[in-house]
This record gives C-alpha cells, structure tokens and sequence, in this order.
C-alpha cells in the first residue's frame, strides 16, 4: 500500500537545524548525546564548527551531510527552511471523512485557508446525506458519498485517489486547525524526504460550560489526550518519544502513501501508516508550532469506551509490526532495577543502586568521552529513571489485570499497587498540569481520570489481544538502556567521519 521510499534526500541550501534541548553535549561539545533512538555522536573538528551554538546551515555537500545526519538521528529539528523549497498551500487537497455531523463539518471548513489546490468530503454513509452535502457544497468542497459505512480509512483513501496535487492534508470533522496551522506543517515538505507532517492536537473550548464530570475529563483531556504529542518537535520513530501520529490531522506526500490507509483496519489504520511509512524510508516530523483543536470526548460513557476502543488496535499492530509498539522498552537492567523498585524494600532498593553502579562502571569503559564515569553514570541514572517509569505505567494500564489478581492473593502486593498507582499519578500531573494553562486540573480529579483511562485502555487493549488469539501486544521487548546500549554499538561508515562525525547507537 506505501510506495518505495525517498527518490531524493539532499536538503536545499539555506535549510537550518538546532540541537533538541534534550541532547545533552560533552566535552565542549565534542560528543552529543540524545537523538531517537539515543545514542552517542562525535563531531570532528570540523562538525563542531558548522554547528556552532547549536545550530548548523546547509552551505554546501559537507554541512548538507551533516544536517542530514542531525536529522535523521533526531538529534535537531529544522529552524529555517528556504522559501523556495517550502511548497505553496496550492499544493495541498484537503480530505475531510465525515459521517453525519454537519455542524462541525461547517465549523471546520470555515476555518480552513483560501488558496487550497482541492477540498474533498467524502461523507461515509450519513443517515442525513442531505444535510452533509449541502454544507460541504457551500464550502466549495467535491463531495464523494459511500452509501453505506466503510470507515474512516476508506473514507481517506476515496479523497486521497480523486487528490491531484503532490501534498494532501487529512482533516476528521470534529477537529478546527488554529490559525496559521498549515503553514509549518508546508515548511517540512522542504525536505525532500519528509512523507509525512503532523501538527499538535490540542483541546477544543467547550461552547458551553459542562456537567461536573463532563468538566473533569475536558481538564484531564486538555493536558492528557492521547492525540497530544507535547509542545516539542520530534522526528516521528517507533519506540521513541514520538512513535506515531493521529490521523485526526495529517500532512502527507502523495507520492509516499501510495493508497493509502489499510481499509482492514478499523482502529489503529494511522499508526499503521506510520509504521509502514517509517519502514520504507521516509522520514516522519511532528510539529507542534502547527496546531488543530479537537472536540475531546467529555461524556464518561464515549470517553471511556473510546478508550478502550484504542486499546484494541494494539493487537492487529503487534502482530503487523513486531517489536514496534510494545508495552514496555527495557534491557535486563531495566528491567532489574524495576523489579527491584516493585519490591519495595530497603534491601531491594540498595540492590537497584548496586546494580546500577556496577553498569556504570562497565558502560564508562566503553565511553569515547572525557569523563567516562560521569557520563556514563549520567546515562543509567536516566535509563533507571525511564525503567521506574516503564513499570509504574505498566503495573495501572496494560498488565492492570495481573495486577489486580496479585492483589487478591496478597496484602504486600496491595500495598504496593496501591502505591504505584497514587505515586505515578501524582507526577504525571506534575508533569502535565500546565501543559493548558486555561484548564490546570486538579490533582485529585487528574488521578482519577488517569487511573479510568488506563483501566480502559488495558481493558481494550486485552480484550483485543484475546480476540485476535496473540500475546504480542502484552510482550516487552529488550532494548540497549546503559549496558545493553554499549553492547549494541555501531559505527557510521568511514565517509560520514571525513564529513564532520563519527555515530555510536546507544539505545
């Protein structure tokens, strides 16, 4: 269904990068670490100055190399493209699914740009075709019509065949992009081998003020919502920060999705893109200067329920796409230190710090840095940090039934559950309380609705692996954090070190 990859790779003169503000440097910026997957890269002397305070400008094959390195490792994110290679918003056909709703569909095609080079409807088995078809022809929009309910991935795939122009940008009905959202996402497609951009999906205001409990999920939606992806850029990769992107608001190259979405799917069908995309070759940015609101769920019943509906599409995933979206990334470390935290014990936490101690020692032989013991310990401390992580989320979302029988059978586990789902909450709304400063939830009201969405994800999530016959969604996979991570080292080939670095991966 995905076409081939990149044709072409080479980025234009006057495209601009600046290092992620996670990429940590050492040595006066000799060694930089961070990227997705992370790893360790070396500048030459030559690398250090075309990326002078932490930013590098295509001039010529050397830096053009470089950047492209940069990118690829998602160590930096564009800053500056030329106006020429960015394409213009002629180039774009807007694809809006739509099933009913006729209101919002006129709420979103009001808020979209002039100067589209297409606006295609395609309204998939409405009850009152009618109504659809007049506000989408008001809107200047073609409309296509499936008599009867094929699904969202059809829908897309019947707007993106009729598309003619070389981007098309997916719209649901129950999204209205902000102002100037198009143009950053436009900005990406200056790099030739960009398939696909996305922006941040952010909460829609309510029109009218909501039921107390309507209220409390439209603040824990406003800061929580699985459709946002943060307030950073990232390069969009399995396994990492980033590993996919809602089809809620897509930009994408036609030439790249071939097709299109799978229509077998009905859940899932826009990470299955993006996998398929990934695999090929292409390489996949989110935005999130380029912003689209979503009517969030704020009814408990739909909220819940869709959920869980996303929950389900991990097993048809795991099963397409082994080993890329799995529960928990861990390396036997990881995976000791957080059993260890599990136990929660006095003894069991000094043999998580023995354990870490003795793995930074071993990886800081390793280290082609200054300081080796400090990096390295730099390193596992946060490779412990994302374990601890990894299994509080595991414990209260998808083993939560595991969790819930080993409570019946035991007061320490009780105990300890009890403890993990309180303590994770509170810092995932530490975490997120500010991301909307207009809804700032509560603490106790964020906890709960956290605790109710991992119920219904896991409860999802378990219900599919049973249905379609498959324990692949439920099996962590190992991965290089610290030891691990030495253990996988590669090395970029000779022509990259004559072109400013030198790449060990260590994740």
């Amino acid at each position: 269904m995905t076409a081939t990859g990149p044709a072409e790779s080479a980025l234009p003169l006057g495209f601009g990068v600046a290092l992620d503000r996670r990429v940590r440097a050492l040595d006066d910026g000799a060694v930089l670490i961070g990227g997705a997957p992370p790893r360790l890269l070396r500048l030459s002397d030559a690398g250090r100055r075309l990326l002078a305070h932490g930013r590098c400008t295509v001039t010529g094959q050397e830096s053009g190399a470089l950047v492209r390195r940069l990118l690829d490792a998602g160590i930096a994110h564009p800053v500056a493209e030329p106006a020429s290679a960015v394409p213009a918003v002629a180039e774009v056909t807007v694809v809006v699914p739509v099933r009913d709703r006729a209101p919002e569909l006129a709420r979103l095609l009001a808020a979209l740009p002039d100067g589209l080079g297409g606006l295609v409807v395609v309204d998939d088995g409405s009850t009152d075709e009618g109504a659809v078809r007049a506000v989408a022809e008001a809107g200047g929009a073609t409309v296509l019509r499936h008599p009867s309910a094929r699904g969202p991935a059809a829908a897309r795939n019947a707007g993106l065949a009729v598309a003619t122009t070389p981007l098309v940008a997916f719209l649901d009905s129950d999204v209205v992009p902000r102002p100037g959202w198009l143009q950053p996402l436009l900005a990406s497609f200056a790099d030739p081998a960009v398939g696909l951009a996305a922006p941040r999906i952010v909460a829609l205001p309510p029109a009218e003020p909501l039921p107390p409990i309507g209220g409390l999920l439209a603040a824990y939606e406003a800061v929580r919502s699985s459709l946002d992806l943060g307030p950073d850029p990232a390069l969009v990769v399995p396994r990492s920060r980033v590993a996919y992107v809602p089809s809620a608001a897509m930009l994408v190259r036609r030439s790249a999705v071939g097709s299109g979405f799978d229509e077998r799917m009905q859940v899932a069908e826009d990470v299955d893109l993006v996998l398929r995309l990934h695999e090929a070759g292409w390489r996949l940015r989110y935005e999130p200067s380029a912003r689209v609101a979503h009517d969030h769920r704020t009814t408990f019943g739909a909220w819940w329920l869709r959920k869980a509906y996303y929950g389900t599409g991990a097993a048809p995933l795991a099963m397409r796409h082994r080993g890329s979206v799995p529960p928990m990334v861990l390396s036997p470390l990881s995976a000791a230190v957080g059993a260890l935290t599990l136990v929660g014990t006095a003894r069991a936490a000094a043999a998580a710090v023995v354990v870490s101690a003795v793995a930074a020692e071993r990886l800081s032989r390793k280290l082609p840095v200054r300081r080796p013991r400090r990096a390295a310990a730099r390193l596992v401390a946060a490779g412990a940090v994302g374990a601890v992580a990894q299994t509080a989320d595991a414990v209260t979302r998808h083993y939560w039934p595991v969790s819930l029988a080993a409570c019946l059978l035991s007061r320490r586990a009780r105990r300890t559950v009890l403890a993990v789902a309180v303590t994770e909450g509170v810092v995932d709304w530490w975490r997120h309380r500010e991301r909307d400063p207009e809804a700032r939830p509560g603490l106790l009201g964020h906890l709960l609705a956290h605790r109710l969405d991992d119920l219904a994800y896991g409860s999802g999530l378990w219900w599919g692996a049973l249905r379609h016959h498959t324990v692949e969604p439920l099996r962590p996979v190992g991965t290089g954090i610290a030891t691990d991570r030495a253990s996988a080292i590669r090395r970029a080939p000779e022509a990259a070190v004559r072109q400013g670095y030198s790449e060990r991966v260590i994740g």
